[in-house]
């Protein structure tokens, strides 16, 4: 009984210690063309920059600026991207070349000449005892 009751404790410890060390990435959306759909944001690690990311919120559209609160991202180096999907069909839509026909952007207003920007570009830290990071991203359409 005492192993069963110093082993829920433990979780529980460890269970706020994750949390206490998770923040809220505010990040603040402009340049939104139009009220038409959702504005997707993805909070990605270097790994999964560019694939599938697994921390991620969203928002109607409206335009001008939008603010989307991604709560619970663990201390560490994060980029975020976000985009309009003005039809609402949860993927970044794109033209035959493979060029976005939806707007999107990157943290840091990280950019490249030919195709995405690298990883460290759109790098934000998000540092132990964090509670809010701010992010600012403008769409390019």
């Amino acid at each position: 009984m005492k192993r069963i009751l110093k082993m829920a404790l433990l979780s529980a410890l460890v269970a706020s210690a994750a949390s206490a060390s998770a923040a809220t990435l505010q990040v603040k959306i402009d340049g939104v063309a139009s009220g038409k759909g959702k504005l997707r944001v993805a909070v990605c690690d270097e790994s999964t920059f560019l694939k599938k990311c697994t921390i991620g919120a969203l928002a109607p559209a409206h335009t001008g600026s939008v603010t989307v609160d991604v709560p619970d991202v663990p201390t560490g180096n994060w980029a975020v991207m976000a985009y309009h999907d003005e039809n609402d069909n949860q993927k970044l839509d794109r033209d035959e070349m493979g060029i976005p026909t939806e707007g999107y952007g990157f943290s840091n207003g990280a950019t490249a000449k030919y195709g995405p920007p690298q990883f460290r570009q759109a790098a934000v830290i998000v540092s132990a005892g964090a509670t809010a990071v701010p992010v600012q991203i403008t769409l390019k359409y």
